[in-house]
């Protein structure tokens, strides 16, 4: 792959002559606009291409080759962070966005209770499982489209967006009749079917990390997503699996400050499943805002001992409330907000 980057005063007529050339070379495009240049991303697909050639043509300031595996997710390709909307939410600006809500999808009331109390408490995103990926197969695997409908009814009484687990391809429609974010769980990170859907579907994308995935193979799982022209993506980082089991997982917060070294996507901490105990969460998600994430998904649930899964991890709602207080002033030490 390489990047073109266009001088400040080229002509539209200039642009569309690198993209004429990169297209009829049979090269993927991909353009990114900012207020004093534009860059062009032209995947080769390992095919040669005459670099020369193309930094000579007019407009052009000059041509960078990308050697990282992953071209698009790097900040080669876009120095500048990603910043897109949410229903009335900005993810990757500099107000963080909590996601808050049930593991499970359970029942109407609980996941309308639940989503009442989180956006009194200062939740921007409604979380809750539909489909639920279990390790065993006798465990509660969610509601399904109920539990769909469910969620979007919360939304339509709190004015919450809401963010959801997908869990294979032909699910993918159904669901975005629904959420305003797809989940990719850790277990689904690699299913490159599902990454592949997905990014057809150019919905917003949270992409958790898999529990014992490097962040290069992270940040590649991206690239599928974004290799279809979605740029809406958003990493999560939520543990991975180590010899330690005092917690479920061991919060790599060092990925959060490498990830936003490495890309300009929106990096999202999830300190319920980092931690696996409610006794934790609030320490990891203090933690992770200091390291510069973007946001935190974190389990909330109104009597987490009735839970049908993760109840040990997902706090009360006046705990929630607490640690939302408590990582506002976090933000604001470290030049960010929490709305």
């Amino acid at each position: 792959m390489m990047i073109v980057i266009m001088k400040a005063q080229a002509t539209m007529k200039e642009k569309s002559a690198v993209i004429a050339w990169a297209e009829d070379a049979e090269y993927k495009v991909h353009l990114s606009e900012a207020s004093d240049h534009t860059v062009i991303g032209i995947v080769t697909g390992g095919h040669p291409a005459n670099h020369e050639q193309v930094e000579r043509m007019p407009g052009v300031e000059r041509v960078v080759p990308v050697l990282k595996p992953y071209k698009i997710a790097s900040r080669e390709f876009k120095p500048g962070n990603t910043i897109f909307p949410v229903g009335n939410q900005t993810v990757g600006d500099k107000g963080l966005v909590i996601m808050a809500g049930p593991c499970s999808v359970e029942s109407r009331s609980q996941i309308i209770e639940t989503a009442h109390a989180v956006k009194e408490a200062g939740a921007h995103i409604l979380r809750g499982g539909a489909f639920k990926p279990r390790t065993s197969p006798y465990s509660f695997q969610g509601l399904g489209e109920e539990g769909l409908k469910y969620m979007a009814e919360a939304r339509e009484e709190t004015g919450l967006p809401i963010i959801t687990e997908v869990m294979e391809p032909a699910l993918v429609p159904l669901v975005c009749e629904y959420a305003d974010i797809l989940q990719i769980g850790a277990r689904n990170m690699q299913n490159y079917a599902l990454l592949h859907a997905v990014g057809k579907s150019q919905h917003p994308v949270l992409l958790k990390r898999g529990m014992s995935s490097l962040i290069e193979e992270w940040l590649m799982c991206a690239e599928y997503i974004l290799s279809h022209g979605n740029t809406r993506v958003m990493l999560c980082e939520r543990g991975i699996r180590t010899f330690e089991t005092a917690t479920r997982n061991t919060f790599d917060i060092n990925a959060i400050a490498v990830a936003k070294h490495l890309t300009h996507l929106p990096v999202i901490a999830d300190p319920s499943h980092a931690t696996g105990k409610w006794e934790y969460v609030a320490a990891a998600a203090k933690a992770s805002v200091a390291a510069g994430a973007d946001g935190l998904i974190i389990e909330v649930h109104p009597r987490p001992t009735e839970a049908m899964s993760d109840g040990i991890q997902s706090l009360k709602p006046e705990k929630f409330a607490k640690l939302v207080k408590e990582m506002r002033a976090v933000a604001q030490a470290v030049g960010r907000d929490i709305e």
